[in-house]
């Protein structure tokens, strides 16, 4: 139905996540109709250097321009914590809460082996390099509450049992703002669980 490059351009956009074909067409052609050429070549150029200088943080393995990352190199940040997220995305939703002061580690995915993703395919030996001196009190798995996000918290606690650090888990439950009738029992059960002393 479209010309072949605008039907590439459209199939180039379906591969990002969230983005359905109904979405795909509508970027592609507000890029083809609304954005000039000028326009056009600057993200290109935008993309295509981001690919090329954004590289891991040779310490917490989060995406940066410069390495260690601006959050392992802050002497404002708590070095004795270390907070354990599956994607640079889940460091970005933790930061944006103004909450943590520690440092990050990021896995870049978790254990699955339905999907042949085992302990060397995700960042697991850099991060127990980061505990070798001692330094670390603390490490928060903050994982995904999916059978794979907790699957992978658990296998990193055991490994961590010979270092002498506190080993913690994000709570898991019920959402502010939400009723409990709405809430399926797998979530119930994990409120009931974390539940703490007011």
């Amino acid at each position: 139905m479209h010309a072949t490059v605008i039907e590439n351009l459209i199939e180039k956009f379906e591969q990002l996540p969230g983005i359905g074909r109904k979405s795909a067409e509508r970027i592609a052609f507000h890029i083809l109709e609304h954005m000039s050429k000028e326009d056009a070549v600057s993200m290109s150029n935008i993309i295509t250097e981001a690919k090329e200088k954004i590289t891991l943080c040779s310490v917490c393995q989060n995406l940066t321009d410069t390495s260690p990352c601006k959050i392992c190199s802050s002497p404002k940040r708590d070095n004795s914590v270390i907070c354990v997220v599956e994607s640079p995305e889940d460091v970005s939703a933790i930061e944006a809460t103004n909450e943590f002061n520690g440092l990050y580690h990021v896995l870049h995915g978790s254990l699955s082996p339905m999907d042949g993703i085992t302990p060397d395919d995700i960042k697991i030996n850099e991060l127990l390099l980061r505990l070798s001196d001692g330094t670390v009190k603390e490490v928060i798995m903050a994982t995904n509450p999916t059978v794979n996000g907790t699957a992978t918290a658990v296998y990193i606690s055991k490994l961590l049992a010979p270092f002498d650090v506190k080993v913690t888990r994000i709570a898991h439950g019920i959402p502010i703002g939400s009723d409990l009738e709405y809430a399926d029992k797998i979530t119930l059960i994990k409120a009931l669980e974390g539940r703490q002393t007011m």
